[in-house]
């Protein structure tokens, strides 16, 4: 499954072990491995490490044999660990060891779901903020219990240590590592081959043992969340929006948390929030005019907002995901962006 030398950007190795969950290995593939021409050659260079002895077993009768072993780790810039077999099963010593020795060099490690038990086991999250799978949460903090684990986030960012939640959630971190080495342009580009969001609002606790859903109420709001993100400079009260939906504004609260999980000031505020990301890569307007583009008033609002939801202000978000030249703005590094 090796792209090496189609071309010569940071090299991602993945690690397959037996029993391997495939889905979490397909998207690595996706992202970093899949040959993508229009990227250029800078693009990821890409391997499978085999950590036991192939051919390694998939679901279905899947065989995977892997392009090298656990010597492809000591050249990787970042290595994934997709899904682990089982979260109560201690991976190979010899794993854990090439772990140990590539994050002491700086390569940066990140785990897809229950692959968080691997990075655990060799003690490279002690003291960090990780997540996993929300099922796996309760168990991850039992036996480990010096990780900060946050089971409400779809990722965490530690800089050289990265986690993601469950399943789909390895899109969202994935998408976010190509976002910060190529920036927000490739991130699109790569999220509209996937044709999934480049970014999601929110976190995996909206998936815990909650109803799906009907679908006729995302049809019935379908056009009000149009008209919405046409006018969110603008005011946009609770009475306007049940005026807009022909709806009272009881029915409407009831049919916006049906629908979305979220009252209509609190979907509002992600919309808000989102548009404002969006204005502080793609543009160099000042944190007051973004503020006000995007309906939140003023730039203190602004900053409150992202500090609560981010933890990061405005100025360092656009910082490290603008997409002006970087000679015109520092460098900088946010520790966990949801």
């Amino acid at each position: 499954m090796s792209n090496l030398g189609a071309t010569r950007g940071p090299l991602v190795v993945v690690v397959a072990y037996d029993r391997l969950c495939i889905f979490e290995f397909g998207i690595a593939y996706e992202v970093f491995g899949l040959p993508r021409p229009e990227m250029g050659e800078d693009w990821y260079r890409f391997a499978v490490a085999a950590a036991e002895p192939v051919p390694l077993r998939g679901p279905v009768g899947l065989e995977v044999l892997g392009d090298g072993g656990l010597e492809l780790l000591a050249a990787a810039d970042l290595i994934v660990l997709p899904g682990w077999r089982d979260a109560r099963e201690d991976p190979p010593a010899p794993l854990v060891e090439a772990l140990q020795t590539a994050q002491a060099r700086g390569a940066r490690i990140m785990s897809l779901c229950s692959g968080v038990f691997v990075l655990a086991k060799a003690g490279l999250l002690d003291g960090r903020t990780a997540t996993t799978h929300w099922r796996y949460a309760s168990l991850l903090r039992e036996r480990y219990p010096d990780i900060r684990v946050d089971a409400d986030v779809l990722y965490a960012d530690e800089g050289a240590i990265l986690s993601s939640a469950g399943s789909a959630a390895g899109i969202d971190l994935c998408l976010h590592v190509v976002r910060h080495d190529f920036g927000p342009a490739a991130a699109n580009v790569v999220a509209r081959r996937l044709v999934v969001p480049p970014h999601r609002e929110g976190g995996q606790a909206q998936f815990i043992e909650r109803a799906v859903a009907p679908a006729r109420e995302g049809a019935r709001l379908g056009p009000l969340f149009d008209w919405i993100r046409e006018r969110l400079h603008e005011p946009l009260p609770l009475k306007r929006l049940a005026a807009q939906a022909g709806m009272s504004e009881r029915t409407l609260i009831r049919r916006f948390k049906a629908a979305t999980g979220l009252s209509p000031g609190e979907w509002l505020l992600e919309e808000r929030l989102a548009q404002a990301k969006t204005l502080l890569e793609e543009s160099r307007r000042p944190i007051d005019d973004v503020a006000e583009g995007c309906g939140l008033g003023s730039g203190e609002n602004l900053r409150r907002h992202f500090r609560r939801r981010f933890d990061a202000s405005p100025g360092r978000y656009r910082a490290r995901f603008g997409r002006a030249p970087a000679g015109d703005h520092p460098t900088a590094v946010l520790g966990k962006l949801a």
